[in-house]
């Protein structure tokens, strides 16, 4: 009996020792692999951690934003509705309050801090807030203003009848369509006509400045038209003389002309307008401060009668 010893190549030790480092090196990674697939690292605990904090601190954020923005609708709704009607004021358009350009202008400044999808989101809500809150201090500072001038809006909004009308018996036309004298259609009349003799006097109804006086060539012959600001202007025609002059301010129940038939009139009388913020409004319903609600219900009705204007 015998033996040999049989020796193992250099070569091939070298490469069972690869092989046995790869192999090793290939179970260690899938292991790895394997295992944190399912088993967070301490970092990724704190991150994941993390994460579900700041979720849960947006969702507790964007429900607070929720009821900001609730009660910005509110305070805007009371600024429009009550505050703003009060003082006669115009509303302040939802356009006004939020412009495109400003808002990307802050996006872009503060999204400068992070690009995440929640950062964006909250971004966007906060620069919409922010404006509306800009706007409305702008608006709060506005009505304070109003609240000063109180005393001018007040003498600055008719209030009187043009002539003196004791008796309720001067009003001959209304505020509407009505047969026009001349041309025997239906047109606009976006006045009132006052009956009386012509000499007459006839009264600013309200504080103001008096912007145009003498002739006007579009048929109301002479005429007076005085601006009282905060939006309101009246016009008095077919006058047979004008006292008022242009640029001269004038006081409720000032004498500014005489009543005559001057341009196309049929008669004597006096043609009178409101205007509200360029509009012509119903003179009608500027006469509370000379009637009583017995004496208001009555010039109602007889403005309301479809007859023929006198110009």
């Amino acid at each position: 009996m015998r033996y040999e010893k049989l020796a193992t190549p250099l070569r091939v030790r070298l490469l069972q020792v690869i092989g046995y480092i790869a192999a090793s090196i290939v179970t260690g990674i899938l292991i790895f692999a394997i295992t944190f697939q399912y088993i967070d690292s301490p970092k990724e605990k704190y991150l994941r951690q993390q994460n579900d904090d700041l979720k849960q601190n947006y969702s507790v954020l964007e429900e607070r934003m929720k009821q900001l923005e609730l009660q910005m609708d509110e305070i805007e709704n009371r600024d429009n509705n009550v505050y703003r009607s009060i003082f006669e004021s115009s509303p302040i358009p939802d356009s006004a309050r939020i412009k495109d350009q400003e808002i990307k202008r802050e996006v872009k400044l503060v999204q400068s801090l992070g690009e995440t999808e929640l950062v964006k989101s909250m971004t966007n809500q906060l620069n919409n807030l922010s404006l509306r809150l800009a706007y409305q201090a702008k608006s709060f500072i506005e009505i304070a203003n109003l609240v000063k001038n109180k005393e001018k809006l007040i003498a600055a909004i008719p209030s009187i009848q043009p002539v003196s009308n004791k008796n309720l018996n001067r009003i001959a036309s209304g505020f509407g369509y009505r047969i026009d004298p001349i041309y025997k259609d239906r047109r606009l009349h976006a006045g009132l006509d006052f009956t009386a003799a012509s000499g007459t006097p006839i009264y600013a109804t309200a504080d103001g400045v008096v912007r145009d006086a003498g002739f006007n060539t579009g048929g109301y012959g002479n005429r007076v038209l005085i601006n009282h600001g905060f939006g309101y202007e009246t016009t008095y025609s077919h006058m047979y003389k004008v006292k008022a002059r242009v640029g001269e301010r004038v006081k409720r129940g000032e004498v500014i002309g005489y009543i005559g038939n001057t341009g196309k009139s049929t008669g004597p009388h006096l043609h009178y307008e409101v205007h509200r913020n360029g509009v012509a409004v119903d003179p009608i319903y500027y006469f509370y401060n000379d009637l009583t609600p017995a004496q208001f219900d009555r010039i109602l009705k007889l403005a309301a009668a479809s007859n023929q204007s006198f110009d």
